[in-house]
């Protein structure tokens, strides 16, 4: 039956043909119409949704393509490095497309970025204008702090490498919560929570001056993501501007270093809870030959043992320098 119907639908279609075009005598040579012609080709012509089908898999294969693997994640014992330490580090290497973590674990969880976070506030400071090197020094209040070296007008490059915590709370207010908040949207820092603004939630400390959202208050972040923001600002697909990295950069060296081969740079942080040391960080990058080591070491709460930013520091330098090791 369902053959029958093909043809009656085909000699009806070539009836039409034929009637619309017209009986002269040379149709013949002006049509080449035939009702073997019309079948054939009904016959060829693929089916609409079939060719789409086609443009699908054609579309799906080349999207897969482009789509790059993520880095591969290793475990590393590194636990010599810490003697006892509770802690972990990450060492992302780009340019192999490898995570290298001791404690991958507790490296994924979240905490206060402390004064970690000044990179931030500089660079965005940096990049608007805000602090300008050349003339960037804020005059002291008169009011004595822990830290003598605190305790006077000081520049841009002093507070980050004395931590000035009163210098940066200036700075961020100048940046403002608006600007704050795109600029850390922008960079995917960890819970880019900055709605404890003032750093109320900071129980260890209530001085207005010496607090903020980035002290063991709202804003956290994991050590692997200190590690990616810090690729996000210095890595080859960073869109800020070299001026500020450059100024950036140089406030991070760190001069006492073994390798000449190497040029790392960072930035240490600690908080405290009731007195005692929860998180003392050091993150960062190092430049190599073979190109950029973008890392992080935490130390958290270890009873009866000094735990201190300065400590994160001596391990991650002794990680970094040792992961190319001659």
């Amino acid at each position: 039956m369902k053959k029958n119907n093909y043809f009656k639908i085909v000699f009806w279609i070539f009836v039409g043909v034929f009637i619309l075009g017209g009986c002269s005598s040379n149709h013949s040579e002006k049509k080449d119409i035939s009702l073997e012609n019309v079948e054939q080709k009904l016959l060829q012509e693929p089916k609409n949704e079939e060719m789409d089908n086609v443009s699908t898999e054609a579309g799906t294969e080349d999207t897969a393509v482009n789509i790059e693997p993520e880095p591969e994640t290793v475990e590393a014992d590194w636990s010599g490095y810490f003697n006892g330490l509770n802690g972990e580090a990450v060492v992302y290497d780009v340019s192999n497309r490898r995570y290298t973590m001791y404690s991958s674990e507790r490296a994924s969880t979240r905490r206060s970025p402390c004064s970690t976070f000044k990179i931030i506030s500089s660079l965005v400071a940096l990049e608007n204008g805000i602090i300008m090197p050349e003339d960037s020094t804020r005059t002291w209040s008169g009011e004595v702090f822990w830290n003598e070296n605190w305790n006077r007008d000081i520049d841009f490059g002093e507070a980050f490498r004395t931590s000035c915590v009163w210098y940066f709370r200036q700075v961020t207010d100048d940046i403002g919560q608006d600007l704050m908040q795109k600029e850390l949207n922008r960079l995917h820092y960890g819970n880019c929570d900055i709605s404890d603004w003032e750093g109320r939630l900071n129980t260890n400390n209530n001085n207005r001056a010496l607090t903020g959202f980035w002290i063991e208050s709202s804003l956290l972040i994991s050590p692997k993501e200190q590690a990616e923001v810090m690729e996000r600002i210095f890595g080859e697909n960073s869109d800020y501007s070299e001026a500020a990295k450059n100024d950036l950069k140089q406030v991070m060296l760190i001069p006492e270093q073994d390798r000449t081969d190497i040029s790392i740079y960072g930035k240490t942080g600690m908080g405290k809870a009731e007195g005692i040391t929860v998180d003392a960080w050091f993150t960062g990058f190092a430049e190599t030959r073979e190109g950029n080591l973008y890392f992080c070491v935490h130390l958290g709460r270890t009873d009866g043992v000094d735990v201190s930013s300065s400590k994160a520091k001596e391990i991650a330098i002794q990680i970094v320098s040792d992961y190319y090791a001659p």
